[in-house]
């Protein structure tokens, strides 16, 4: 396919672990900074989004139930990039690529057999958007003994990195996590999953408000943090002081963690400050274990609405300034969806997508397969 002279415009899609929906950004990397051209998220329709819970929470499934969402999720996907095309009023010659996440199921990088899978049928999209697509970015990755997560690191270099200042930027979807930018451009990028994000907060909504979040976390800020609690929570998880690189999972965070912890002495509304709590104390323990405290931290995912949660962050960390990727050009809706559509640029141009350092991979490697369109 011909693209416009000089064109740069890849589209990057991303469903995170929290479920919430499906992000879009077309970005255009003609230039540096890149610009996000339009960005757009929208929720799964309530059936599939019921139906990848359950899936993503089952210790089994059928082959049957896994293949025909693996199926829908790629017909999803594909009306997801017509749609935004469509609102931003380009043509798909317009565009390179799309780099497709996809949703992720299992995350298993830590057992004899290594694997994560991802679902989201690439073909279907290539086929019913007309783009070419590159999807399944992380098996390369565990093939070459890595974790295979996070993968943003390498984009947060390239794009958010300064030899002004120290910097982390903090994810907050479904599962937590940092990446750790040194001034000195010569000191590897650090990066890891901390623990739960969002995944335990909008569980517990649910289930008590019937609401899928917190809205600004006001529900969880008229509860009481629970000391005992945390501090069960805290002491008993081995995950907290495992050493990087580490990455995990809503499989393993998740309802079934969650319960035994539980007791009915408690109010909903304590239990939900107390998750808050539990994802603040976290991340703040995980940047104080880094080499070097970082000047500001820079928070991005779905997270970065959440009030109360950032003002406990911020409490965790009184030394480092808290602000949101706003701060540095880019919504914080939209670093993951964008960090996709450099993936599949780098795939594209045949460069490495992963961080040794960060996912203990055996060396640097391209990422992801490349679906044609024809």
């Amino acid at each position: 396919m011909n693209h416009p002279q000089g064109s740069e415009l890849y589209i990057g899609m991303m469903s995170g672990t929290s479920l919430d929906g499906v992000d879009v950004a077309i970005v255009d990397f003609s230039e540096f900074p890149p610009r996000v051209l339009h960005c757009q998220t929208r929720p799964y329709p309530q059936p599939l989004c019921q139906a990848l819970q359950e899936l993503c929470r089952s210790q089994s499934t059928s082959l049957d139930t896994l293949y025909t969402l693996d199926a829908e999720l790629g017909e999803h996907y594909a009306a997801e990039v017509n749609s935004a095309l469509n609102t931003a009023a380009l043509d798909r010659g317009d565009i390179i690529a799309v780099g497709c996440h996809g949703q992720t199921i299992r995350h298993s990088p830590d057992t004899a057999i290594p694997y994560t899978v991802q679902i989201g049928d690439p073909n279907r999209l290539a086929a019913l958007c007309g783009i070419t697509t590159v999807a399944d970015f992380r098996r390369k990755d565990i093939a070459l003994g890595g974790q295979a997560a996070p993968l943003a690191p390498a984009f947060h270099q390239y794009l958010f990195r300064s030899e002004a200042e120290e910097r982390v930027v903090i994810n907050i979807g479904g599962i937590a996590n940092i990446t750790h930018l040194a001034a000195d451009p010569e000191t590897p990028v650090l990066g890891f999953d901390t623990g739960p994000g969002n995944t335990l907060l909008d569980f517990w909504s649910g289930q008590n408000l019937g609401k899928s979040f917190d809205d600004g976390g006001e529900w969880a800020r008229s509860g009481k943090i629970i000391n005992n609690l945390l501090n069960q929570i805290l002491t008993s998880e081995p995950y907290f002081v495992l050493t990087a690189p580490k990455s995990t999972g809503t499989e393993y965070f998740n309802p079934n963690w969650l319960t035994p912890f539980l007791s009915d002495d408690y109010t909903a509304e304590d239990v939900q400050a107390t998750l808050v709590e539990l994802t603040a104390i976290t991340l703040g323990e995980a940047i104080r274990g880094l080499p070097a405290l970082p000047a500001n931290c820079y928070v991005c995912g779905g997270g970065a609405h959440n009030r109360y949660l950032l003002e406990r962050i911020a409490l965790a960390l009184p030394e480092c300034g808290l602000q949101t990727t706003a701060a540095l050009g880019l919504d914080p809706d939209y670093v993951e969806a964008a960090a996709f559509a450099w993936l599949a640029r780098e795939r594209i141009n045949l460069r490495g997508g992963n961080i040794p350092a960060v996912t203990r991979a055996s060396h640097t490697t391209i990422l992801g397969g490349v679906y044609r369109a024809e």
